[in-house]
């Protein structure tokens, strides 16, 4: 394991980015009620550059979660209100042929689209075209928009969260699978308990509305998404977070409920993301090491939208988050 975290500079980010991850998930308080393991995945995909999908029923403020972390963050904010006739260029910007009026000379100008930002909300993406939705991907992967012939980077730090509603199926369009491997987490947001609920229609109906002040900016965020690609990791938890990954793909020698239920495992880019997952969690806990803990609290999540079940778990109601949380534990950590 690397030593790179001994440092007393080391050891200073490390207690600076569990201060900011406190000082945000306190503004995000504010207005969110509850929903903490939510906001903790939110803030673990911010400090490791992944972007995160979350999918719920109307009405559980998905939407206002993500706009309130944008206000409590000195980034640029975009959002984008997905529907079934949205184009590519709606999203990535287009060209225009603009007229010099001093020399008459014409060319073409492009104009940024909405993507051009540092946090972009994409509601209710699954409304739109798989083309549509398309646009999206080469700014995901690559912070880059290529339109003219030209590329057109996009400012750090980037983030696409997305929303979808999984109980409406007409007039929607499923997620490719390759897009919906861009995300490095999809995150289920449930419905609040009953204090919880207590509290939200009492803070919403009583006119007040707090103010969430900005605690941290983009120079501060890119130090500590730095720090995360340099913390350490346990040989434990990376090989635990390559074998649960292997562990989900059916075939010889793996584990029989796979076989049974699931057609396609997780790639490569699934146990990446666990592994910088870890590394943002234990750095939001102030810790200087990711260990297998780590990898296990984000398997659910990491993997639950990579692995596609069979007819036969569809037609037994067989989700993928039961298989998911029994190889979490059967898988032994060495």
């Amino acid at each position: 394991m690397s030593d790179i975290f001994t440092g007393a500079g080391d050891r200073e980010i490390v207690a600076e980015a569990k201060k900011a991850g406190e000082r945000v998930t306190a503004e995000i308080g504010k207005v969110i009620v509850g929903q903490k393991g939510v906001v903790e995945l939110l803030l673990i995909s911010l400090f490791s550059r992944g972007h995160g999908l979350f999918i719920g029923v109307p009405g559980l403020a998905k939407t206002l979660l993500i706009h309130t972390l944008a206000d409590a963050l000195d980034l640029g904010f975009g959002r984008i209100q997905f529907t079934p006739d949205l184009m590519p260029s709606d999203i990535t910007g287009t060209e225009i042929l603009e007229e010099d009026h001093a020399t008459g000379r014409r060319a073409f100008k492009f104009v940024r689209g909405p993507i051009f930002t540092n946090i972009l909300l994409a509601d209710e993406i699954n409304r739109t075209s798989p083309k549509t939705q398309a646009a999206l991907l080469q700014a995901m992967q690559e912070y880059k928009v290529s339109a003219g012939g030209a590329d057109h980077p996009l400012s750090r730090p980037f983030l696409v969260y997305a929303t979808q509603n999984p109980i409406e199926q007409e007039g929607t369009y499923p997620l490719p699978e390759a897009q919906l491997d861009r995300f490095m987490f999809s995150i289920a947001v449930g419905y609040p308990d009953e204090a919880e609920e207590l509290e939200i229609v009492r803070k919403t109906t009583s006119g007040a509305q707090a103010r969430v002040e900005k605690v941290l900016g983009p120079r501060e965020i890119e130090v500590f998404q730095e720090a995360v690609l340099k913390m350490p990791v346990a040989d434990s938890a990376l090989r635990y977070a390559v074998e649960v990954v292997r562990a989900t793909r059916p075939g010889e020698g793996a584990p029989a409920e796979v076989n049974e239920w699931i057609q396609w495992g997780a790639g490569p880019r699934a146990a990446q993301h666990l592994v910088l997952g870890a590394k943002a969690r234990a750095l939001l806990a102030g810790r200087y090491a990711a260990g297998p803990e780590d990898v296990r609290a984000l398997v659910a999540p990491v993997l639950g939208h990579r692995i596609v079940m069979n007819f036969k778990a569809e037609a037994k109601g067989v989700l993928a988050g039961e298989i998911l949380a029994l190889l979490a534990q059967k898988v032994p950590v060495v």
